[in-house]
């Protein structure tokens, strides 16, 4: 018997525990509050999830799909957003993310923390399955599991009643930032630029926390190593530029480079330039700059600022600000 034939056999599935209720939702947006009244009966499927995550985007094609797929079989799917970043606590932040990214299934908002604690989550992505009776059968952490996921859902609408539930499986061909990591290719982590989280700092000289200061970047940075050069203060959870011209380098192994960022004025704007080996990206730009590494910060989120063609090798990455005020939160790599 093969691994999905067993899957939707009987007894396979354990009770991880009961769907905790939503009440400690600060808010919802696409949907009224949803009580266990309004869920009764239906399978449940809750995406923990941040608009900042890229492991999270790279999961919404399949969120999406199964939302449309499954909601006339009794799917709900419902997401809690939970704010790793203080803006994203902001609900228009967040409310301007959700109509970006075409979210239209239910989201209810985890300024607090309240939903998270309720789940005893810990993860960015994190999805949850839940039966009819509001048990929990399923779970997935982080990206992947896409398959066993979605034959837990037809599994669980077949438990529950639903006739003619389909047994194939979604064709997802996503894009932009829910593309699929180059996993063959990606040997850069998540890298955090305050100093709560920041490894590989790599400018010359020590750190000054919570103050500006002028920092130099070395002549050669390591594989993974980070630099600033200019005039920044490094917070708990960023890098803030205090001075026009500020750089932020990066010695990167990867297709595609990412950076959480924005200006400190939420009203801003402030035009930067992206170099690749001190070239002008050309092909190798992201969405978010054109081919001589052009760029505009205008809001508070993720920019992809590469997405390399062809082979990759170890490459350097600089970003220069032409204005002050500007966040720098996270590297991310795909």
């Amino acid at each position: 018997m093969s691994f999905f034939s067993n899957l939707r056999s009987a007894g396979s599935l354990p009770v991880e525990g009961h769907l905790p209720g939503f009440d400690r939702a600060t808010g919802w947006l696409n949907s009224p509050p949803l009580s266990g009244a309004d869920l009764q009966g239906k399978v449940v499927l809750v995406d923990f999830w941040t608009y900042t995550c890229i492991n999270w985007l790279r999961t919404l094609a399949y969120l999406r799909a199964w939302a449309e797929k499954y909601q006339d079989q009794g799917l709900v799917v419902l997401g809690v957003h939970t704010p790793e970043f203080p803006f994203e606590r902001d609900i228009d932040n967040v409310r301007q993310a959700v109509k970006d990214m075409a979210v239209t299934y239910p989201v209810a908002l985890d300024r607090d923390y309240g939903i998270w604690q309720a789940f005893g989550n810990r993860f960015w992505p994190a999805v949850y399955i839940a039966d009819a009776e509001g048990r929990i059968r399923h779970h997935q952490f982080g990206e992947g599991g896409y398959a066993e996921s979605e034959m837990v859902i037809q599994r669980l609408l077949i438990e529950s009643g639903r006739d003619n539930v389909p047994h194939h499986l979604v064709s997802v061909a996503p894009d932009g930032f829910e593309a699929q990591a180059d996993w063959a290719s990606l040997k850069s982590p998540e890298t955090y630029l305050g100093y709560e989280q920041a490894r590989g700092f790599a400018s010359s000289g020590d750190a000054a926390l919570d103050q500006t200061h002028a920092y130099a970047a070395p002549d050669r940075l390591n594989l993974n190593d980070w630099a600033l050069a200019g005039d920044w203060t490094i917070e708990r959870r960023a890098s803030v530029l205090d001075r026009a011209g500020g750089r932020i380098l990066f010695r990167f192994h990867a297709r595609d480079v990412h950076l959480v960022m924005g200006p400190r004025p939420r009203a801003g704007s402030v035009p930067f330039r992206v170099l690749v080996n001190g070239e002008p990206p050309g092909d190798a730009h992201g969405f978010d700059t054109d081919e001589q590494g052009r760029g505009t910060l205008a809001q508070q989120r993720l920019y992809q600022l590469l997405r390399q063609p062809g082979s990759i090798t170890d490459r350097t990455f600089e970003i220069t600000f032409l204005a002050p005020d500007v966040e720098a939160y996270v590297f991310t790599f795909g």
